[in-house]
């Protein structure tokens, strides 16, 4: 029995609308993680959440007002400069955000999460936070802010991204201690960004983290036939001969993400049950279907 595939241009769409879902979910984690338990507790984060933290702290007006003000300003930059394709995903992050921070704030109301432990609390929101960021960078997408000024930072001058967001972030963070007058809060601040960045890293690793497969079996045809239909992977034939027996074996080569191995095992096991199966984890892949490859 023939199985249908998706057309491109289908795989394309649901691609996309899958990429914009786990947006969503981004920012509905990074809205908890913000409102829930760092607002509460005077802890400041960085980026444009940290300027609208600080304007909060500092005057009680609301933080999604902020935070949608000053990234209009910096997306129409972002579309001036950097171009439309950049910033449509970023687009839909800040107004899905905004949304979710002013629904979060009614449903949580005067809830305070951990008032007496703010270390907890500090921990807990930044992994929530962290979490967030990570699933929009790995659905393409971005929460604006920060990010935009250091790729437009990066165009014109030879400044890595990260260098201009640590920056950024490090001024916005210690700015905090004007309107807190704690310097306790400032380095709960900096332990807030570490620990979000290390976990958006974590969560970013995992989602691009790649596998190679080598497959010897008789019915090679067959397994690499559907590997290429599904999960769309290439394989590589390779002509070897086995030690022992002399005989003269098809190997095969092929480079998944390691989300797919599952597939990829199962594909193997209906077609072969004694296929001879070797799995690694890669460091990195780069080129088509994979990341591109970022060197100066």
């Amino acid at each position: 029995m023939k199985t249908s595939f998706p057309s491109p241009s289908k795989q394309y769409m649901l691609r996309e609308i899958k990429d914009f879902l786990m947006i969503a979910l981004g920012m509905i984690l990074y809205g908890i993680g913000w409102t829930v338990f760092l607002l509460p507790n005077d802890i400041t984060t960085g980026g444009v959440p940290g300027i609208a933290s600080i304007v909060y702290f500092a005057t009680g007006f609301p933080v999604q007002y902020t935070y949608f003000g000053i990234n209009v300003i910096l997306l129409i930059l972002s579309v001036w400069i950097l171009g439309w394709k950049f910033s449509v995903k970023t687009v839909f992050a800040v107004f899905t955000l905004t949304f979710f921070l002013s629904l979060i704030q009614r449903l949580a109301g005067d809830v305070t999460l951990l008032h007496d432990q703010p270390f907890m609390a500090c921990v807990i929101g930044a992994s929530f936070c962290g979490s967030g960021i990570g699933i929009a960078f790995s659905s393409n997408g971005s929460t604006g802010g920060t990010d935009i000024i250091a790729a437009i930072v990066n165009k014109y001058r030879d400044i890595s991204l990260g260098k201009v967001m640590l920056i950024c972030d490090l001024i916005i963070i210690s700015s905090g201690y004007f309107v807190l007058q704690d310097w306790e809060k400032v380095v709960y601040g900096y332990v807030t960004l570490y620990i979000c960045s290390f976990v958006l890293d974590q969560v970013v690793n995992s989602a691009r983290q790649s596998v190679q497969f080598f497959i010897i079996s008789e019915k090679y045809e067959e397994i690499g036939r559907h590997i290429n239909e599904h999960p769309h992977r290439g394989v590589t034939v390779i002509d070897a001969s086995g030690f022992y027996s002399g005989k003269e074996i098809k190997m095969l080569f092929v480079l998944a993400k390691k989300r797919e191995s599952s597939v990829i095992f199962r594909l193997i096991k209906d077609i072969d049950p004694h296929a001879f199966v070797s799995q690694s984890a890669v460091i990195g892949v780069y080129g088509e279907g994979f990341d591109k490859i970022k060197v100066k």
